[in-house]
């Protein structure tokens, strides 16, 4: 069966069983129940328990909560409160940035229109749209939402805003004859109104062809129910988690057989396996992860970034491709007249005719309202010296004729000096046809002009005029030949200024960047040329006509190659963000209409226009660009890096410390010393020493060459770049000057709890300067110095002032087991500190000076 557009209209009405004049009222109940509703379907909501619940899915929260559930059956009670505390304060930050994640499908109803004027029965009557059903006859004016998907059997000037829906930045001039192309999309359905557009000029009478999930945006509803993406820290932290897990089992497993192989009571071992268990885990971390990225949330706020969900905060730094929508996005959504160029001498009149010759209205405010086409030659003439009162009153509107599509011009007939004159502009073709024969001579060279300028992107219009010694009897398309030539405007929705910028920023940070639009090729050609997405001498354009004619194979094997996609529909937006996650990329997609809400969704962040973005594409995206710049995106891309690296700052901090505890834990009584630790101790050390500077970190200011490195690999593991030898390595050095520093102790003759008072305090002091050296991933923290992180300065100072007092005063040594230590031993410990950190400082150039040479040679490879 052939589509409504390919139809003639009175095909349609025989195809829909209804007439010209309406459907009969008797009709309308049956129908209704046959259609359903002219409404769109809501997906299928998340509860708010369902949300809250959703929160501990997470294999480090499974984790924990065994280590809470294990704490209390060991009679730990404090530890068990203090890690559910921690993953019920998790969940509810996670909750609370969730809550509104789910309702895309709400806001596409907000598009719909609710009222319509149909005829049914040959009256008019208004309805709400929810009662519309094919085969209605709706009437429509400027200023109405498309109450549904219908076919245009009569209309005068219309004009319809589709921008929402295809991403076409100017309004279309709709006509009601058939088309016969086939697999059009609904930018070139011209005979044809769609549900959500707005009628910006005209009026019009069209027959219902569609209604509610049917509907070209009702499709878009349903492509929103796509799954969410996983972040990549999400996918990174699931690893590590298993990883942990693992890690734990096995400690858990060794330390019970050493523990059996020395003689030792199994339910003792089984105990104290468990205990070092928990101290193993880092249960912090899911806390500070929480607080980095609501951290970095608030400072994307202040960057104009608004992040709607609190994973993806980190995502754009593993972002590899960006795919912006055009209009609105690169462009400031705004059609401005370019350039003009006028027959010599009459430049002036081509100003009037421009500030004359159209449907605009002024607004009691003084906003121009109309089609973007006319209101940017309006804002032309006014910003070069024309007033609309001086205009009106030199030039006084006598009668028009308005646009169609088959004439492509409009006329208006205007009093000036006793005598009346025609303006006229239109489609360049259709204006030369009626030029004089000697302005005729002369078109071809305009003709070049026109060539010329769409060629970069713009839309032309000619101007001719005509003038008449006595006013003609009527004004019809006979009076428009004969016309003198007045010259063409040539307009563009203008690239974005700062946009440039950003982009050379993205590409020194190894981040491609696509163009995709329903706009014409030659347009999204130029304006990619413009923003030096792609070059003069570029092919990596593909039409969305070209596109539906690749395999799924070729597809992936091309699209690596393609810079530039036009004309494209919501469903091969959809189709191009899968393709690149399939070829391992993790993608960013950026737009503000309807036709991206189903894409902005799929992609791995999506991000919305603030400004000029409709509540369905905000509500699909991740992060919404409060200022509509998409140089933001750039801020929003080292913001995501900075927290990625700390979290992983913090991992190797709070790993390398569990590790030297473990180690100190596990060695001690091999090497024939007492117990180093106990279970306060450890709770203090994990909460505290590991927790303060654990969040401390999340506020480290980024480091230099930050965006000067290419994206993270998105399958890369969370230990890459050296991380697990550093974590090794830090951590068994540590281990080893604690062992050290009591082995010291003991052959000087303290008693057991001033050496465990003193493995306490040098594993808290050691772990605090290994926070200082893990600050800076790949610089010394003697180059940089301690001072660009205050507040872990002063969090490091607040540490040891509470570690001397659990030390000193004595109601806290009797809570937390400790003595008070004399001058030989706290120097002893001070010494090794110091040792301790420059040992780390040195392992940490090491090892990245080898990854850094393993690095260089795999490239060169």
């Amino acid at each position: 069966m052939k589509e409504f557009y390919q139809l003639s209209y009175r095909e349609v009405v025989k195809e829909l069983n209804t007439s010209l004049s309406g459907l009969k009222k008797n009709d309308i109940a049956s129908l209704q129940n046959k259609f359903g509703k002219n409404v769109l379907k809501e997906a299928k909501q998340k509860s708010k328990i369902a949300i809250f619940l959703s929160q501990f899915k997470d294999v480090m929260i499974i984790i924990l909560i065994i280590a809470a559930a294990i704490s209390f059956t060991m009679g730990e009670h404090i530890d068990a409160y203090v890690i559910l505390a921690i993953i019920i304060a998790n969940a509810l930050i996670g909750y609370i940035q969730e809550y509104k994640a789910e309702e895309s499908v709400r806001m596409l109803q907000k598009m719909s229109a609710q009222y319509a004027i149909v005829l049914r029965d040959n009256n008019p009557e208004k309805i709400t749209s929810d009662e519309l059903v094919p085969g209605d006859v709706i009437l429509l004016e400027a200023g109405d939402i498309a109450p549904a998907d219908a076919r245009l059997f009569q209309c005068s000037a219309l004009k319809i805003e589709e921008a929402a829906l295809t991403g076409e930045s100017h309004s279309v001039e709709k006509t009601v004859d058939a088309i016969n192309n086939e697999d059009l999309g609904p930018g070139d359905q011209l005979n044809m109104v769609f549900k959500g557009t707005i009628i910006s000029n005209g009026s019009a009478k069209a027959l219902v062809t569609a209604t509610g999930m049917n509907t070209e945006i009702g499709k878009i509803a349903d492509l929103l129910n796509t799954s969410t993406q996983q972040t990549p820290l999400q996918k990174r932290l699931a690893s590590f988690s298993i990883q942990m897990a693992i890690v734990v089992i096995v400690i858990c497993v060794l330390v019970f057989g050493i523990g059996l192989w020395n003689g030792a009571a199994p339910l003792l071992m089984f105990l104290t396996a468990l205990s070092l268990a928990v101290a193993a885990l880092p249960e912090a971390l899911p806390a500070v992860i929480t607080i980095a990225l609501s951290k970095g949330a608030s400072r994307m706020v202040n960057q104009k970034a608004l992040m709607r969900k609190l994973p993806a905060v980190e995502t754009l730094g593993s972002v590899t491709y960006i795919c912006s929508d055009k209009t609105g996005t690169l462009t400031q959504n705004i059609m401005k007249v370019e350039k003009i160029k006028a027959i010599d001498g009459t430049e002036e009149l081509l100003k009037y005719a421009m500030m004359l010759n159209n449907e605009v209205r002024f607004s009691d405010d003084g906003t121009i309202l109309g089609d973007s086409t006319e209101t940017a030659m309006v804002n032309y003439a006014l910003l070069h010296g024309l007033s609309k009162a001086d205009a009106d009153l030199k030039y006084p509107l006598v009668d028009k004729l308005p646009f169609d599509s088959v004439r492509m011009r409009m006329s208006t007939l205007h009093e000036h000096q006793n005598k009346w004159i025609l303006f006229v502009k239109g489609a360049p073709g259709k204006i030369v046809e009626v030029l004089t024969e000697e302005h005729k001579k002369q078109s071809p060279k305009w003709l070049d002009l026109n060539k010329a300028s769409a060629a970069d992107g713009l839309r032309v219009l000619f101007f001719g005029y005509k003038v008449f010694d006595e006013k003609p009897l009527e004004i019809n398309e006979a009076i428009e030949k004969e016309l003198t030539f007045l010259g063409m405007a040539a307009m563009i929705d203008p690239p974005r200024e700062e946009v440039i910028d950003a982009i050379k920023e993205c590409r020194l940070a190894g981040i491609k960047i696509v163009m995709i639009t329903g706009d014409q090729p030659l347009t999204a050609f130029a304006i990619a040329e413009r923003l030096q997405i792609i070059d003069k001498d570029s092919n990596k354009t593909m039409t969305g006509a070209e596109l539906a004619k690749l395999s799924a194979e070729d597809f992936i094997q091309q699209i690596e190659n393609i810079a530039v996609y036009a004309r494209v529909s919501p469903e091969q937006k959809l189709n191009i963000v899968k393709t690149l996650q399939k070829n391992g990329e993790f993608v960013a997609m950026t737009g503000d209409g309807v036709n991206d809400a189903p894409s902005l969704k799929q992609a791995d962040i999506g991000i919305a226009m603030g400004i000029t973005g409709t509540d369905v594409s905000k509500e699909s995206a991740d992060m919404i660009l409060l200022d509509d710049n998409f140089a933001t995106i750039v801020k929003a891309v080292k913001e995501g890096r900075r927290i990625y690296e700390n979290i992983r700052k913090f991992i190797l901090y709070i790993l390398s410390c569990n590790l030297a505890e473990i180690l100190t834990i596990v060695f001690a009584p091999i090497l024939g010393l007492t117990i180093p630790l106990l279970p306060i101790h450890i709770l203090w050390i994990n909460l505290v020493t590991d927790g303060l500077p654990g969040l401390a970190l999340t506020a480290e200011p980024a480091e230099k060459g930050i965006m000067s490195r290419p994206p993270r690999p998105p399958k890369e593991n969370l230990f890459a770049g050296g991380m697990i030898a550093k974590i090794l390595c830090t951590g068994t050095f540590m281990a080893m000057i604690v062992l050290f520093v009591q082995t010291w102790a003991a052959n000087k003759g303290y008693d057991v709890k001033t050496q465990q008072t003193a493995v306490f305090t040098l594993l808290c002091f050691i772990q605090l300067g290994n926070a200082l050296s893990v600050r800076l991933a790949y610089n010394s923290m003697f180059k940089v110095g301690i001072f660009t992180n205050k507040g872990l300065l002063l969090v490091i100072i607040l540490t040891i002032i509470l570690q001397l007092l659990l030390v000193y005063m004595p109601p806290l040594q009797t809570i937390f087991k400790t003595v008070s230590l004399d001058w030989p031993i706290m120097l002893v410990i001070l010494l090794a500190t110091i040792f301790g950190v420059l040992g780390i400082e040195l392992l940490k150039y090491l090892i990245n000076k080898r990854f850094n040479k393993l690095k260089t040679r795999s490239t060169l490879n």
